[in-house]
């Protein structure tokens, strides 16, 4: 579940002038209380009214993502250690069967050091396991079992063209986008001439009837506003680049993501992937070619507090196991479920889990690891995804409900206990207030967290606001966590209910997400209807038994 870049949709829309970028926020937006300017959780009064001087014990979260930077300037100091392990002996110290997992377990590296960067998503899988079968099939000879079978892979195949098509549209679009923006912005430089380039002089600029000076002057007025950016030069330099990392990222989607003879397993992990049960592969490079994902989700639980650098991290008194589970792609069942049982075996009790997908190929694999950590009193916090759709009636995977051989079945009592399903909250108010990519399900999504413009680490000592409900669901985690740091007696459930009953109710009208015209009250989004509140969940488990 990456990070993906909207700037090319934005573009279009400028070219129809009509593009919003989103409005200036302070890094520490949702630190406030749900009644000041911003929607917050209460974290600043949490520490201030609640936390205080209070002393409570270490906890492990583990970070199943793409991996952390480790020698990040505000984060290493909160990375766990495995104390069993020697660094760098080439030994497995501590005989977890895992060698040298200092800071945590790689499940997509090889033997030999190497690492999955780029893989398929598993919609390409899916249709390349069944594409044999059911490619000349006759529907109607078929049985209730194969029917259904027959359902994914008619649903996968379509999944892959119609995304192979869009990439290839979009690839074309930029060309054009990149030859227009050359020229709007030569335009600009004609008329900005012996004047000083400032928002005054975009105000005052006559575009009536010149389409291309309009469409500089419009992208220039968001980036003086919204960047530190203050020449034409500059402005024209940095929106060429977000042109050219849409077009790799549109590639990729051609070159990788959906590439049905694109497979880099079976060079690089090298494991036996048909094996489902299988757990010892993969090395100990729990950082990985990529971390930039993983370092952010990471960075919102756990960054260093009062230290002046950059953002600081939601939970207090925590420790930060990366296990590294996530390409740039979909990440595979089998190695979830390992990453799962992996943290679970060394001290995490709080998981955080942003990433998901549409398809589950083996999902029971993934709920008996969901089972073995809800055995072990260990809590699992997921990202509800960015598809704007409704978990009750699309599949998400992985997801709290356990799968039968005759397929899933909604009911509570068939649901993990130990799982929270979060969506995305905007700073925006009103309507606006949920974020318009965010999934949401008032059965399946559990409550909704903030998830645009959250600033938080990035690789090589730098910060950046990402969105997503990957960066919604690490907020519930690090609360889950403060819990556990100071009721360390209270269970996985019982923190959930902390959190759940905890949550600021919203009664107001919003736009459902990816809707333009339809409203829905908020509280049908969610379980909870409500937002998570780190002040109230810890004041809810202090009354607890």
């Amino acid at each position: 579940m990456k990070i993906k870049s909207l700037f090319l949709s934005a573009v279009c829309l400028l070219l129809a002038a009509s593009l919003s970028f989103g409005q200036n926020v302070p890094n520490d937006w949702y630190f406030g209380n749900p009644d000041d300017t911003y929607q917050g959780i209460s974290v600043y009064k949490a520490y201030n009214e609640f936390i205080k001087d209070k002393k409570g014990k270490t906890v492990v979260v583990a970070i199943i993502d793409s991996g952390i930077d480790i020698d990040h300037e505000d984060l290493k100091e909160n990375l766990w250690v495995n104390p069993k392990e020697v660094p760098g002996n080439g030994k497995d110290d501590d005989n977890n069967g895992y060698i040298d997992d200092i800071h945590g377990w790689n499940f997509i590296g090889g033997p030999n050091g190497a690492n999955v960067g780029p893989d398929s998503y598993e919609a390409v899988r899916v249709y390349n396991s069944l594409k044999a079968k059911y490619e000349q099939a006759d529907v109607n000879k078929l049985d209730k079992k194969q029917k259904k079978e027959y359902d994914t892979y008619v649903r996968a195949k379509s999944n892959v063209e119609k995304e192979i098509q869009s990439a290839q549209n979009s690839l074309k679009q930029i060309t054009n986008i990149e030859t227009r923006i050359k020229s709007a912005f030569d335009a600009l430089e004609i008329a900005a001439e012996g004047k000083t380039f400032d928002k005054a002089f975009l105000d005052s600029l006559n575009v009536t009837g010149n389409q291309e000076l309009n469409m500089a002057k419009n992208i220039a007025i968001q980036y003086l506003s919204g960047t530190d950016l203050n020449t034409i030069d500059g402005i024209r330099k940095q929106i060429l680049e977000d042109v050219e990392g849409d077009r790799q990222n549109f590639q990729r989607k051609l070159d990788y993501s959906f590439n049905a003879s694109f497979d880099p397993r079976k060079t690089i992990v090298k494991d036996d992937y048909t094996n489902v049960n299988e757990k010892y592969y993969g090395n100990a490079d729990a950082e990985g070619p990529d971390p930039l994902h993983g370092t952010h989700v990471g960075g919102i639980v756990g960054a260093l507090r009062g230290n002046s650098l950059g953002a600081d991290g939601i939970a207090p008194n925590v420790k930060l196991m990366s296990v590294r589970a996530v390409p740039d792609g979909d990440e595979r069942d089998k190695d979830v479920a390992n990453a799962i049982r992996y943290a679970v075996d060394n001290g995490a009790s709080v998981i955080n889990m942003s990433f998901g997908k549409g398809f589950g190929t083996h999902k029971q694999v993934v709920d008996e690891a969901v089972k073995y950590a809800a055995s072990k009193d260990v809590l699992l916090v997921h990202a509800a995804g960015n598809s704007a759709q409704n978990n009750d009636i699309t599949e998400n995977f992985p997801n709290a409900v356990f799968e039968k051989k005759s397929g899933f079945i909604f009911k509570k009592k068939q649901k993990a206990k130990n799982w929270i399903e979060v969506g995305a909250l905007s700073y925006r108010s009103g309507e606006d207030m949920v974020a318009g990519f965010s999934n949401y399900g008032k059965t399946m999504v559990d409550i909704f967290a903030p998830g645009v413009q959250i600033y938080a680490t990035t690789p090589d000592n730098s910060y950046a606001p990402l969105q997503g409900t990957s960066m919604a669901s690490p907020v519930v985690a690090a609360v889950a966590a403060a819990i556990r740091s100071y009721y360390p007696e209270l269970s996985a459930v019982q923190v959930k209910e902390s959190i759940m009953n905890s949550a600021t109710k919203i009664s107001s009208v919003v736009k459902v997400p990816g809707s333009k015209t339809e409203k829905v009250s908020f509280a049908d989004l969610s379980i909870s209807g409500g937002i998570v509140n780190m002040y109230e969940a810890l004041m809810y488990a202090s009354t607890m038994k």
